[in-house]
Parts: C-alpha cells; sequence; structure tokens
C-alpha cells in the first residue's frame, strides 16, 4: 500500500464516522414532547465555541498525510489512532443518548419529571457526548488538519466546553442539590479517571 493511500483511507473511514454521529442524532427515537421546567441560555456561549473547534478542524487541511520522515509504522500507527478514536467516539455518544432517552437535548433545560441519570456513559463521566464530540474532532485532526489548526481547536473547543458544562452543572444543581453533588463527587465531568 502506497504512503499517501493511508492517508486516503483513514480520511475516508473518519469521514464515515461523521455520518455515523450525524446519524445517531438525526434519526433517534423521537420521545413525546415534555414540558420545560427551566432552562440556561448561557450555554450557546458554549455551543459557539465548539463549533468554532469543529470549524478549525474541517478547514486547515495539512498539505501531506504524514509530515515527518518517511515511516510507514509511524503512518499506520496515526492512522489507526484516528479511526480507533473516531469509532469509539461514536459508540460513547451512541449509548449515552440511548441512556439520555427523552431527556436529550442540545439546549441546557431540565423538563418535568427530568431524572438524574448516572449510569452507563454517565457513570464514566458527566458529560460524555460531549467527550464523544472531542474525541471526534480530534480524529478529524489526526487525519486531516494541520498540526496548529488541531492544537487551536482543542482549545477553543475545551473552552467551550467549560462554559456549557458549568452552565448546565449549575442547573442540575439547582435541580438535584445534593444527589448531583454526590454523583459530583464520584464521577469527573470531562475526561475519565480511568480508561
Amino acid at each position: 500500500m502506497r504512503m499517501d493511500m493511508i492517508g486516503a483511507v483513514t480520511l475516508i473511514l473518519v469521514f464515515l464516522a461523521w455520518l455515523i454521529f450525524g446519524a445517531i442524532f438525526l434519526f433517534r427515537k423521537r420521545p413525546p414532547k415534555a414540558e420545560e421546567t427551566k432552562r440556561v441560555a448561557a450555554a450557546k456561549w458554549g455551543i459557539a465555541l465548539q463549533g468554532v473547534g469543529f470549524a478549525l478542524v474541517g478547514s486547515f487541511h495539512r498539505t501531506y498525510w504524514w509530515p515527518f520522515a518517511p515511516s510507514h509504522l509511524g503512518e499506520l500507527a496515526l492512522a489507526a489512532a484516528a479511526i480507533v478514536l473516531a469509532y469509539a467516539s461514536c459508540f460513547f455518544c451512541l449509548q449515552a443518548v440511548r441512556t439520555l432517552g427523552k431527556q436529550w437535548t442540545y439546549e441546557a433545560r431540565v423538563i418535568e419529571g427530568h431524572e438524574l441519570i448516572t449510569q452507563g456513559p454517565y457513570a464514566v463521566v458527566r458529560n460524555p457526548i460531549y467527550l464523544g464530540m472531542f474525541g471526534l474532532m480530534v480524529a478529524t485532526g489526526l487525519a486531516y488538519t494541520t498540526w496548529w489548526a488541531l492544537l487551536a481547536a482543542i482549545i477553543i473547543f475545551l473552552s467551550g466546553n467549560r462554559i456549557r458544562i458549568r452552565s448546565e452543572e449549575k442547573l442540575l444543581r439547582e435541580t438535584f442539590g445534593v444527589q448531583f453533588d454526590e454523583y459530583a463527587s464520584r464521577v469527573p465531568a470531562f475526561f475519565p479517571r480511568h480508561l
């Protein structure tokens, strides 16, 4: 297999992971409408910054798939890391959306009958969908993006992530009180303690 072929195959497989990621949200089972009880608008700034991170990763294509000295093993390792990270991130998002069920929404809000979800991926991190989004963004960066753009995207995404998590968790803390505090003391917000 030619060296540039590895990059092309990796890019195609990562792009397919993006299609799967989109399908997770597009084709999920729609729950019946529930009455909203609280909403936090500040999370939209976090969403915007996360979007800027995604845009950076998609906008700056590096000239060479493997910018270092020729290394077939190095290229294969980078390709494998990007592909595994992309599909593991999609799987993690899928499990999180399934676990949330009718409570999933892109906005920070609480609905009538809202429950604090602590099982499945939510037993690993409190924000598994954001972790999956981050993983998919990094996988795309490994397969496609200039290194400086990937680094900038990571910093911007994590800044938006912090805003989003803080505003959403403020809402959850107001809603669930001690129950949320106990959960937050056991489970990290974003990066897992153990892989």
